[in-house]
């Protein structure tokens, strides 16, 4: 039996396609951190255990999501991704094999309408499926793993990522995800300055656009470079300057 772990906030424009897509598990887990929008009452809709909990970083929470799971096997999957019908009959056979914990499974994600098949984001294979047992969050508080003590393999469907469906969305991801990134690179230690930054930004750039040939995606390709180039900027702009506030 199979157990759906989701944690949310403000996720109203992708929840309903995830929450439908997911119908058919025997378990739907739904952890709120304050939305204001009508992310509840949708959620609501497809399951009754919904929580609202405080927020502590992207690892605890989903670990506490896990931790309200009740079947053998889990499901990690977030707000802006969707199961297809071929993956679900592909989930269900996995859950049969024998002597394999856990299942990466390959992401196709969108930019701005558009899936993306270069810029290192395909395939791009994440670990989702696993048995309850067997597996943990880190508690990172941004770009959490999970970690299997047992055997893995790979599933051949993709998961569907709706990673970006507009420029409103871009920004605000990218100003969320800087500030924590910022935060965990400055409590891991890490030092920045100005300059640091700047390059961080263009080497970014120059890596997705050029090296991973960002540029055969078209116009959403350049997008995305730029998008990426930002976001690494902001990151490290923004631990200068917990390094002026906190004092180190």
């Amino acid at each position: 039996m199979l157990s759906i772990i989701i944690i949310v906030k403000n996720e109203s424009k992708h929840i309903s396609r995830c929450l439908a897509s997911v119908s058919f598990a025997d378990e739907i887990i739904v952890l709120d951190s304050g939305s204001n929008d009508d992310t509840v009452e949708l959620c609501k809709q497809y399951t009754d255990k919904v929580f609202i909990t405080d927020w502590l970083g992207f690892g605890v929470q989903k670990q506490r999501a896990l931790d309200k799971a009740r079947h053998d096997w889990v499901l990690s999957i977030d707000a802006d991704e969707q199961v297809t019908s071929e993956l679900q009959a592909e989930i269900k056979q996995a859950m049969q094999t024998s002597g394999v914990d856990a299942f990466e499974i390959p992401r196709l994600s969108s930019y701005c309408g558009k899936n993306i098949k270069h810029a290192g984001w395909w395939p791009d294979y994440v670990l989702r499926l696993f048995k309850r047992e067997a597996g943990k969050f880190t508690e990172d508080l941004v770009h959490e793993r999970i970690i299997v003590d047992g055997t893995i393999k790979q599933l051949t469907n993709p998961l569907l990522h709706e990673a970006f469906i507009n420029p409103d969305e871009v920004l605000h991801k990218i100003n969320s995800y800087s500030t924590l990134g910022a935060r965990k690179l400055y409590e891991q230690g890490k030092r920045t300055s100005l300059g640091k930054a700047i390059f961080r930004g263009l080497w970014t750039f120059f890596r997705t656009y050029i090296l991973k040939v960002a540029f055969l995606d078209g116009q959403q390709g350049l997008m995305l470079s730029i998008s990426n180039a930002e976001g690494a900027y902001y990151k490290y702009l923004k631990l200068l300057d917990l390094q002026r506030t906190e004092g180190s």
